[in-house]
């Protein structure tokens, strides 16, 4: 590999195998596989130290600090205004902090009660680069989510986003994002006694807890129902009640009476004794045709009886 003798310059080595030579601005490249060196004459250095600032002269700290340096004053920065750097560094701090409400939240899910804090702060800012101008009438739109084919911040935010739809949490989260709706509020509350009721009695005989905490867990069943006929819940709700469920039927061996026994039982009485009104009603009816067709020949025969008497006399 061959090397020269540059004034005020310093040598670098990337993880790329390449040595990168840093003086007033201007970059030479000597490749160690193939041993040939980029260089620029005198008029080139000339245009070079014009377009770039001296904010690459050689670092005394070591080649990581000047390949930072490097990288920090890249020409697409010139591109991004003050203030969408700064909404870009709030979107990523406001990202991570939802990110990492999301995980633990993820089981037993709690995305909705956990996290729609965070969510909110997250969509604000979002709306603030695809709907706001900052000072100096200057929009980020177009600067942060559609100037490149990757699009990172407009893809970032819409995957939360889906996933927020598809846990359906504008279902327990109030419009103004206050906090719970009134009916989620509800269940949650029922939700805690019936888990403290089996705390209480699950040391002991299982049907004991059957006994005691009937009356509760009947109660939340009749208002995850309510819930359900109306479309109005989160996966919150419906994950907690199949827990719920799955620990009251399998865990414990409970079962609860359901209301529709009675009528089930009226509609297959009625559907056994069918057969037995079907036979005896066509018995009757058939019963009473013979009669029909004995008649007329009664009938006629008496005739047949007074009309040889009349004659006779």
């Amino acid at each position: 590999m061959r090397s020269r003798e540059i004034p005020r310059c310093h040598m670098i080595t990337s993880r790329h195998n390449q040595e990168i030579v840093v003086c007033l601005g201007l970059t030479y490249f000597y490749s160690r596989v193939s041993g040939n060196t980029v260089d620029l004459g005198a008029s080139d250095l000339a245009d070079k130290a014009r377009q770039f600032p001296a904010v690459f002269e050689p670092a005394p700290g070591g080649s990581s600090s000047s390949l930072s340096l490097l990288l920090s004053s890249f020409p697409g920065d010139l591109e991004i205004s003050e203030y969408c750097r700064d909404l870009l560094l709030i979107f990523g701090q406001r990202y991570e902090a939802y990110v990492k409400c999301l995980v633990p939240a993820a089981r037993p899910v709690k995305v909705c009660e956990n996290c729609f804090s965070s969510y909110v702060n997250l969509n604000e800012t979002y709306n603030n680069i695809s709907d706001q101008v900052g000072p100096g009438n200057v929009s980020c739109r177009d600067s942060l989510l559609r100037s490149d084919r990757l699009m990172v911040v407009f893809v970032l935010f819409n995957n939360l986003k889906d996933l927020w739809e598809k846990s359906g949490c504008s279902h327990c989260i109030t419009k103004g994002f206050q906090g719970l709706t009134n009916d989620t509020l509800a269940f949650m509350t029922t939700l805690n006694q019936t888990q403290t009721c089996f705390d209480t009695y699950q040391q002991g005989n299982h049907t004991e807890l059957c006994q005691k905490c009937k009356n509760t867990y009947k109660d939340l069943n009749e208002l995850y129902r309510t819930l359900e006929k109306d479309l109005n819940m989160c996966i919150d709700v419906e994950d907690a009640m199949n827990i719920t469920r799955r620990i009251w039927s399998k865990t414990f061996n409970c079962s609860l009476p359901r209301e529709e026994t009675v009528p089930v039982i009226a509609v297959s009485s009625f559907m056994l004794f069918l057969p037995i009104i079907f036979y005896l009603s066509s018995f009757l009816h058939s019963e009473q045709k013979k009669r029909k067709l004995i008649h007329p020949k009664r009938a006629k025969s008496y005739n047949s009886l007074m009309n040889i008497q009349d004659k006779q006399n």
